[in-house]
């Protein structure tokens, strides 16, 4: 079992910052991909942000540079760096990993429970 566990998420006034964190535990064997995703109240999930195992990156056009997102490899660890927030930028933010675990390589789908940022104008 692979488990995510998501921090850093809270109240900030518009054109702040925050920084997320995601960090996974478990018996994992390799990460093929990263992601970052966000439900507003009342809309679908979308994605925000996706970092695969190669380092390439790619971005929601909406967030037009504001937010990187980058890993600690060592600690199994995934963060979002969000700068020039903006009051619709606010959502429950939820950590995604694809990868593999165990001896036998399984493949694992895991997902965060979600953590909440809100910005205020």
């Amino acid at each position: 079992q692979v488990q995510l566990v998501e921090s850093g998420g809270g109240l900030v006034q518009a054109g702040g910052s925050l920084r997320l964190s995601c960090a996974a535990s478990g018996n994992i064997f390799s990460i093929n991909a990263m992601s970052w995703h966000r439900q507003a109240l009342g809309k679908q999930r979308e994605l925000v942000a996706i970092l695969s195992s190669g380092g390439n990156t790619n971005y929601a056009e909406f967030l037009k540079g504001r937010f990187t997102i980058s890993r600690d490899n060592a600690k199994n660890t995934v963060f979002l760096q969000m700068n020039t927030l903006k009051p619709e930028d606010t959502a429950v933010y939820y950590c995604n990993l694809v990868g593999t675990i165990g001896y036998y390589r399984r493949d694992f789908n895991a997902w965060g429970r979600g953590i909440q940022v809100t910005v205020s104008s």
